[in-house]
């Protein structure tokens, strides 16, 4: 597990894409944060491979890179000054092959601007060890 940016566990995760840390978001009856069970449940099977969550200029994005079931998820999220990135968990099945090609021919990992975006070389270590045991 590889943790970069605001993300330090998966507790962060579950915290950001369930009401994020904005002052408008959805509150339990004591004003408390309310947490999304179903994601609570959800990351329960979740093995996080990588997750990395940067802010800079009061925007923010977020990349997770995770097993479940034997398959690779992602999960890719963003947001302007205005919310977090409550209510993005929208899981994609992804490849090694897939991600390898965003690495070598884009930008995936390597986003300077943001907080702690420098990642592609932990994340390509991550798909060899996964290709390796799969």
């Amino acid at each position: 597990m590889a943790y970069y940016g605001d993300f330090t566990c998966k507790q962060d995760i579950l915290r950001e894409f369930s009401f994020g840390v904005n002052y408008y978001a959805r509150q339990g009856e004591h004003g408390d944060y309310k947490q999304d069970q179903s994601l609570k449940e959800y990351l329960k099977g979740c093995k996080i491979l990588l997750a990395w969550y940067g802010q800079g200029d009061y925007e923010g994005s977020a990349f997770v890179l995770f097993a479940k079931d034997g398959e690779l998820y992602e999960v890719n999220g963003s947001h302007c000054s205005c919310y977090g990135l409550e209510g993005q968990w929208d899981p994609e099945k992804t490849s090694v092959a897939e991600l390898r090609h965003r690495i070598e021919h884009g930008n995936l990992g390597r986003d300077a601007y943001w907080s702690d975006g420098v990642f592609d070389v932990s994340l390509k270590k991550i798909l060899t060890r996964w290709e390796r045991q799969h």
